[in-house]
């Protein structure tokens, strides 16, 4: 197996900073309960945004160093075109459900600048075939979900995502 060279940096990069999390920093300035609010508050307005299709406000909660790991591949998309993807996805189909499976794994990096959902849930959608008809899907997904604190705004840095065959 060959990696590319930037496939490594986005290696060393994610262990960098699982590793740093794993430091003692000082936690006096930090209120952890309202750092998990802000955190579970930006998780539930993604649904929000899946049943409205704000293709937009989803691409906002992404941080500019935005990874994705999804499908066997490493990706480092841009804003554009992650709301182009998003706008796309959001007009083909219809929420039925997105909903949590189990409360969301919310967990904190010593220093509180960073955080990560494990998150469990299942999507139930419509779309229109290629014959027009009607089809209903469901998915089962898991993802876990990196957040960074940049000034006092939580944005998503790396997203890692499966889902059940």
């Amino acid at each position: 197996m060959v990696l590319k060279l930037s496939q490594l940096f986005l290696i060393g990069l994610l262990s960098t900073m699982i590793l740093s999390s794993c430091y003692k920093f000082p936690t006096d300035n930090i209120d952890f309960d309202i750092a998990r609010s802000e955190i579970l508050n930006l998780h539930n307005s993604q649904r929000e945004y899946h049943f409205k299709k704000d293709s937009i406000a989803f691409a906002n909660q992404l941080s500019d160093n935005f990874i994705s790991v999804n499908r066997g591949e490493i990706s480092t998309p841009e804003r554009a075109a992650t709301i182009s993807r998003y706008n796309s996805y959001f007009s083909s189909v219809e929420f039925n459900r997105w909903d949590d499976v189990t409360e969301p794994i919310i967990n904190f990096s010593n220093d509180g600048s960073m955080a990560y959902t494990i998150v469990n849930k299942i999507v139930e959608l419509s779309y229109q075939g290629q014959e027009g008809e009607i089809i209903n899907d469901t998915t089962h997904f898991a993802w876990t979900a990196i957040f960074k604190k940049y000034g006092e705004e939580w944005k998503i840095d790396c997203v890692t995502s499966t889902n059940k065959s």
